[in-house]
């Protein structure tokens, strides 16, 4: 449940990543808000913010993307220290999943004066995700994207991207262990979410709304590529309830997964980003590991009050 917020502004340290999407906006909105803000940049972002724990902060305000929000989740991740945050990316799940506005001045009033409520995060052995992690595909997709965003923007970079992905399909071996017992899969892609997540187009992706608080782990399996993408495109149009009783499907909904790639080590993405990781990859989530500074309730209705 939401409780009062506990820091004072004495002890609120807020930081603006100079390399956010939206880092000019969001200083306008600390700004207006009366905060005193400190810009650093991308690469000393992390150092920045353990200063402050050191010193004594009580609540850490940043502002940034998924990238940001997850480096300050991790320094504050079961420590008695809440976490604001002005969504300032390009996608902003994490916000959004937690219902904090992506209006930048509106997040600005939430993150003074919101109340706190425990937020869930996913770790990959050390290394904190708050929204997903993929093996082989999207890793692709991931690359493709990059190289193309620059000169073609977000959108036709994915879409680029996407054709890109499927028609270089590959699949790899693994094996899955999930409450003590192993399966093998030939695979093309490992999908993990934090929270029970969505298949169908619009919101592929995204958190189911009062969803199962588990790692959401979906397994496509199967060598032929062209069946593979058949499996793909049938999820995505009519969702996981329908996509469970395909054969090549596997979805389970736990708190921890062992991921062995039979091989030394392998690039993954964590939200979005590509890290190298030795095998087995072992993921788990933590349940209310973060003291997220949230919108208040209006009621006792699940509706906020931005």
């Amino acid at each position: 449940m939401p409780t009062a917020p506990t820091a004072d502004q004495s002890q609120v340290k807020a930081y603006l990543n100079q390399g956010g999407g939206s880092a000019d906006e969001a200083k306008k909105a600390l700004e207006e808000a009366g905060l005193e803000i400190e810009e650093v940049p991308p690469d000393q972002l992390e150092s920045r913010l353990k200063r402050a724990i050191s010193e004594g902060a009580r609540r850490l305000m940043v502002a940034g993307g998924d990238g940001t929000i997850g480096t300050a989740a991790a320094l504050v991740a079961k420590r008695d220290i809440e976490l604001a945050i002005l969504p300032a990316g390009t996608l902003n799940h994490f916000a959004k999943d937690h219902g904090i506005p992506t209006e930048l001045a509106e997040a600005a009033e939430v993150a003074q004066n919101g109340t706190i409520e425990g937020a869930d995060i996913g770790f990959m052995k050390d290394s904190v995700f708050l929204n997903t992690s993929s093996i082989g595909a999207y890793v692709t997709f991931v690359r493709v994207r990059e190289r193309f965003e620059k000169t073609f923007g977000y959108k036709i970079a994915s879409f680029i991207a996407l054709l890109r992905m499927f028609s270089t399909l590959r699949t790899f071996s693994i094996e899955l262990e999930v409450d003590g017992e192993k399966t093998s899969y030939r695979t093309p892609l490992v999908f993990i979410g934090v929270g029970e997540r969505e298949l169908k187009l619009p919101k592929l992706g995204n958190r189911i709304a009062n969803g199962k608080r588990s790692l959401h782990v979906m397994v496509i399996q199967g060598r032929k590529p062209a069946r593979l993408f058949a499996v793909a495109m049938a999820g995505i149009a009519r969702g996981i309830s329908q996509a469970k009783r395909l054969p090549e499907f596997d979805s389970f909904l736990v708190d921890s997964v062992t991921v062995d790639l039979t091989r030394p080590s392998a690039t993954i993405a964590l939200d979005g980003e590509l890290k190298v990781h030795a095998s087995p990859l072992e993921y788990r989530i933590e349940r209310d590991a973060i003291r997220l500074v949230v919108p208040r309730l209006k009621s006792k209705t699940d509706s906020r009050e931005w």
